[in-house]
């Protein structure tokens, strides 16, 4: 459908992109999904992005928000519909260099933010890929590459610009709109269209980075080893995993950074996970700047390159019957990939309740993946033996949300007041579809 551009606002005339532009093909997707949107429009101010909601809420038609459109679930595009990208709105600044206040819109990528606080010698935990837009990850959690040491993105955010439903522009902080600021900290996808936060960042320029490989055992006793080593590990460590084929038996793929520059630190954090495996397969270490791990390398288009269906759960702590069941999972027929992300240190220390991230009480996230030919069935099916043993879901690790999907990430509570938040400010349900 075509949209009627008779009542664009003069504004966004030469913000708007059609299936005719050149640019269309470049915007119209996501990363796991091929879209075709009526128009995408660009706004470059937040007064442009007020008359853009307005102009789509006239028109009646499906609304996806995009910040990145590195998002598994898809919806920063639609089909048929208009999708705000804010792209354009990529601005980073530091406010305060005594305090490490950092003003980010929300079309920036974190592999720009990463670039642009180098030189002050600040980095923020983000993630793990450069091309991620700043905007989804800072509502939705944000466990980056050292959550451990520097807690959630959203646990450092201080403050948030935001355009409601309504096309009213707030500043909501702990003292403004505090249960808008309270909802939007990890379940920002419904509470209105993010175009600015401040946040703290911290005191790091340079990191350890160690890539290990090591062959697991058939009874996943190398997983069990891995989390009781994480459990008790220094903060500084952070680590993220995959088991991948290795012959006849499983590899576990080990990426593990240590926030210090300091040989000596590095090498006491790490050194305990060589002996993890039945045989060391692999490793490197290096020192490098914190930019190289979500490097501007990253960035591209987002083109619907990467099909997958995804699913998360949280586990308190791993059992030898855990430890058996994913490695199961992961020689299985379907072979799901399956990953495995440490967490607890700073993760912890924030109560469950200030946010509406609940999950603070686990010591890892359990990720899996299907990838084509397979597909949702083949990952339901090689996660069923793991559904009853992990807790919650992480929003960022979901491409199908949905009512069951909600009651996982937003569980009890938590679910209530996010719901009730989201009714209160988005009565009309303009940005609904997301949980529909």
């Amino acid at each position: 459908m075509k949209p009627d551009l008779s009542t664009l606002p003069r504004e966004l005339r030469d913000k708007i992109v059609t299936p005719e532009d050149r640019r269309y093909g470049m915007l119209r997707s996501t990363y796991v999904k091929v879209s075709r949107p009526a128009a995408v429009l660009v706004p470059e101010t937040t007064e442009e992005v007020v008359a853009a909601l307005r102009f789509v809420r006239e028109r009646g038609l499906p609304l996806a928000v995009r910040s990145g459109g590195h998002g598994l679930s898809g919806r920063a595009s639609n089909d048929g519909g208009l999708v705000i990208d804010l792209s354009a709105m990529n601005g980073i600044e530091v406010l305060d260099r005594r305090t490490r206040t950092v003003r980010i819109q929300a079309g920036a990528r974190w592999a720009q933010v990463a670039a642009a606080l180098a030189p002050y010698g600040l980095a923020i935990s983000s993630g793990d890929h450069g091309n991620v837009g700043a905007g989804g990850l800072a509502t939705g959690g944000g466990i980056g590459w050292m959550v451990r040491q520097y807690g959630l993105t959203i646990d450092h955010i201080r403050a948030v610009e935001m355009v409601l439903a309504d096309g009213r522009v707030v500043r909501a902080d702990e003292h403004n709109e505090p249960d808008l600021f309270w909802a939007v900290r990890g379940a920002g996808a419904r509470a209105g269209i993010l175009v600015a936060f401040e946040i703290e960042a911290m005191e790091l320029r340079n990191v350890g980075y160690v890539q290990i490989v090591v062959e697991v055992d058939r009874d996943g006793r190398t997983l069990r080893r891995w989390a009781d080593l994480m459990a008790s590990a220094p903060r500084e460590l952070t680590t993220a995993t995959m088991l991948m084929p290795y012959g006849n038996s499983l590899a576990f793929s080990i990426a593990a950074v240590v926030a210090s520059e300091s040989p000596r630190r590095i090498r006491a954090a790490v050194e305990p996970l060589l002996g993890l495996g039945v045989n060391l397969l692999d490793q490197s270490a290096q020192i490098i700047p914190y930019p190289a791990l979500v490097s501007t390398a990253h960035l591209h288009a987002n083109v619907g390159q990467q099909p997958v269906v995804t699913t998360s759960g949280f586990l308190p702590t791993m059992t030898d019957e855990d430890a058996a069941a994913i490695t199961r999972a992961a020689v299985g027929p379907h072979r799901p990939l399956i990953q495995l992300r440490s967490m607890g240190g700073a993760v912890s220390d924030v109560p469950p309740d200030v946010t509406a991230f609940a999950h603070r009480r686990h010591g890892a996230l359990l990720i899996g993946n299907m990838f084509p030919p397979g597909g949702a069935k083949a990952l339901d099916a090689a996660w069923r033996g793991l559904a009853l043993r992990v807790e919650g879901e992480y929003v960022g690790f979901e491409s199908r949300p949905g009512r069951q999907a909600f009651a996982r990430v937003y569980p009890g509570a938590v679910g209530e007041r996010v719901s009730e938040v989201w009714r209160r400010y988005d009565p009309d349900g303009v940005f609904g579809a997301f949980w529909a």
